[in-house]
């Protein structure tokens, strides 16, 4: 589904990626972990075209969308060949209902189906629909951002810190809902700094610090080396 490879990312003279290459495989679940800085959010930009609006730049390498070359590509086009983020802190339309912001979502697909699939897949958002969605609580709007994103009919969501300040009740909802999406043959690519929740929904892991990746294997296995953990996530060693 997702391949990159061998990506040189830099903000003016500074390099955020060097040399990344990482995989996701067509109805795949991929994790992205490390500490905060280490490139992650970088790399997400990088994939969804957004990275240009930060101030970013791609250096070398390549990024492979179902085989077809996407590096620098618009967002626009990306999001018509069913490519899907959802933003660290959620970003939804404060001053819109929770409605108007799934049919934001859902310009490029027919409406009707996605809809009642987001609303099956959370149910508290059907019970708000006329709501504002700035007055949802942390949680709700996070469903509000997957559900957006999946009103575009995606092949591949990703996802920036999908439990980011949720308490972990939440956090577990939230995952049911990404496993549910997955086994619906969505691809996913997460950056989680919940190691519960990228061990629950994801099956391949890969760990960058500094803008390089340093460790890939299955996801349990790299959350389990209690030396990747200490040096990379700040766990300490038991």
């Amino acid at each position: 589904m997702l391949e990159v490879r061998e990506l040189t990312v830099a903000y003016g003279p500074v390099l955020a990626l060097e040399g990344v290459s990482l995989e996701v495989a067509d109805g795949g679940s991929t994790c992205l972990l490390g500490p905060n800085g280490a490139g992650k959010t970088t790399l997400l930009r990088a994939i969804s075209g957004l990275l240009r609006f930060h101030g970013g730049r791609v250096v070398s390498g390549a990024i492979r969308y179902r085989g077809d070359v996407v590096t620098g590509a618009d967002p626009a086009r990306l999001v018509r060949a069913g490519v899907a983020q959802v933003l660290e802190g959620r970003r939804v339309f404060a001053n819109l209902s929770v409605d108007e912001n799934l049919r934001a979502g859902g310009f490029r697909a027919p409406r009707g189906a996605q809809r009642e699939r987001v609303l099956t897949l959370f149910p508290r958002l059907a019970e708000r629909l006329a709501q504002p969605a700035g007055l949802l609580s942390g949680g709700e709007q996070q469903m509000l951002a997957i559900g957006r994103a999946l009103m575009g009919s995606p092949r591949l969501l990703l996802l920036d810190e999908p439990s980011l300040g949720l308490a972990p009740l939440l956090t577990q909802g939230i995952g049911a809902a990404l496993a549910q999406i997955n086994a619906d043959g969505v691809s996913l690519l997460v950056v989680e700094q919940s190691s519960a929740l990228a061990r629950a929904i994801t099956g391949d892991g890969y760990l960058m610090e500094t803008g390089v990746i340093r460790a890939h294997g299955p996801t349990g296995q790299l959350l389990a080396d209690e030396q990747l953990r200490a040096t990379y996530l700040g766990v300490k060693r038991t």
